[in-house]
């Protein structure tokens, strides 16, 4: 296989086609998700408050902000930790905003590289915690689909290969197309999967406060 084709690939048009999918598709999905809302919610229109939503989407965004998290604390800081370093990581990475600026001409902070070993390590850590849940808890493992291990492993897979090649473990090159690869398939995924929740979880929650506090008054945290 030619690596030094596949990484040009991967880096250039790969990265272009599969941003566009990410975000078309996202977009896609919440217009879709809309029209179904109004054609099958649409008494829960009807008690928009959003204070109710704004609540509701902050105490679950809060480690043990709600009760349902404190009734679980490890699973629920697992949790925490995937997701924040799941986005604080390739965001702030400073070898990618090199690429940001490169491509799209705007920069970010950058962390240093200890910050970022530090926080790849916790996510694969917080990564095995919620892979063991899936399969250790009878009624997680009951409701679990080889998709949901899927998903799992594709969300890990970048951080990995990342940290193999920034540390110069195993053969340089055919890593990266790795890295690269299971980024992009994982970008053009998430709209079309459970990894949707990343901007769905807004609007679920802002419906659950109206539903909840601007209908029954009552919270649903």
């Amino acid at each position: 296989m030619n690596w030094d084709y596949a990484y040009d690939f991967l880096l250039s048009r790969g990265t272009w086609i599969s941003f566009g999918i990410f975000i078309l598709g996202l977009i896609v999905r919440c217009i879709y998700l809309y029209g179904v809302s109004l054609e099958r919610d649409r008494i829960v229109y009807n008690h928009v408050k959003w204070s109710w939503a704004i609540r509701s989407i902050l105490f679950w965004l809060i480690p043990l902000g709600s009760r349902s998290w404190r009734q679980q604390p490890l699973f629920s800081i697992a949790v925490f930790v995937f997701h924040v370093t799941f986005i604080f990581v390739p965001l702030f990475l400073s070898a990618h905003n090199v690429l940001w600026e490169s491509a799209w001409g705007v920069s970010l902070w950058s962390m240093n590289d200890k910050l970022a070993d530090t926080l790849t390590i916790a996510f694969m850590v917080s990564a095995l915690v919620l892979l063991w849940r899936r399969i250790a808890k009878p009624e997680v493992r009951f409701l679990s689909t080889w998709w949901d291990y899927v998903l799992l492993i594709l969300c890990a897979l970048p951080f990995v290969t990342g940290f193999l090649a920034y540390h110069q473990i195993g053969p340089y090159k055919p890593t990266m197309v790795v890295h690269l690869l299971s980024a992009e398939i994982l970008l053009i995924v998430i709209p079309f999967s459970k990894l949707a929740h990343m901007v769905l979880y807004f609007f679920t929650r802002a419906f659950m406060g109206f539903e909840m506090g601007g209908r029954r008054n009552t919270p649903c945290w």
